[in-house]
């Protein structure tokens, strides 16, 4: 079918060895005739679906040192491809992304302005994953309870149990309700409100995060990331 959402092919190997049997699962399955009907029945779905697994092709499983969990994709167009909280270039930054890099700039001492595309950081080792991998466009939340909790669910399973030493920044309570998966006997985990607007000032502003698991990182001798900003490199 030309129409049809091809979503198992276009992951990076490494992932699809280590989720092969979500992709069999019967869940899965559903899923996949979810948004083939979405597509038949002419919605607009966020991201592309060649950037649907964006953030698994751009960070590996052997390389990821952090994950960064957000909810669903930006809804409107252009803004999403395939990583949480992040635009494409020249797409202006959604306001918890502003609250994020004025966080990274406090945290840092460093001028990030006018940058919104974390690519960088997904090559440096940070999976930006997001609870719901699709979105209706303009309808946030609208691929909720179709599966991919449970593929995302898995994910960090996978990452919990197969690694070690992983910096978990659990921004917000739905991303906090997947640390319950994570084995906090062997990585870090990091908790704080939600970037957005209305509760950045509840605790977000100030977290320190960045400065926090990259402290993490070296004291298990382990590199640090980079978090700047400056080019997509």
């Amino acid at each position: 079918m030309t129409n049809a959402i091809k979503v198992n092919p276009e992951i990076d190997a490494s992932w699809l060895e280590q989720l092969k049997d979500e992709f069999q699962s019967d869940y899965f399955k559903k899923l996949k005739g979810f948004l083939l009907s979405e597509k038949q029945n002419n919605q607009v779905i966020y991201p592309p679906g060649k950037l649907i697994f964006n953030a698994f092709n751009l960070c590996p499983f052997d390389k990821v040192k952090v994950v960064i969990l957000g909810q669903d994709p930006y809804h409107g167009a252009g803004q999403a491809h395939g990583l949480c909280f992040s635009v494409p270039d020249k797409i202006p930054a959604p306001p918890s992304l502003k609250n994020i890099v004025k966080e990274l700039e406090s945290d840092l001492g460093q001028n990030f302005s006018n940058v919104g595309n974390l690519e960088k950081w997904a090559k440096a080792g940070v999976l930006l994953l997001n609870s719901s991998l699709t979105v209706r466009a303009h309808n946030a939340g609208s691929h909720f309870g179709q599966g991919w909790e449970v593929f995302t669910d898995a994910v960090v399973k996978r990452i919990s149990n197969e690694k070690e030493s992983v910096v978990f920044l659990l921004w917000g309570s739905p991303a906090q309700k997947k640390g319950s998966i994570v084995d906090s006997s062997k990585h870090c985990i990091l908790k704080s409100p939600h970037p957005s607007p209305l509760s950045a000032y509840r605790g977000f502003v100030g977290c320190k995060h960045f400065s926090k698991t990259n402290d993490y990182l070296i004291s298990k001798n382990l590199k640090p990331i980079n978090w700047t900003l400056d080019s997509v490199g």
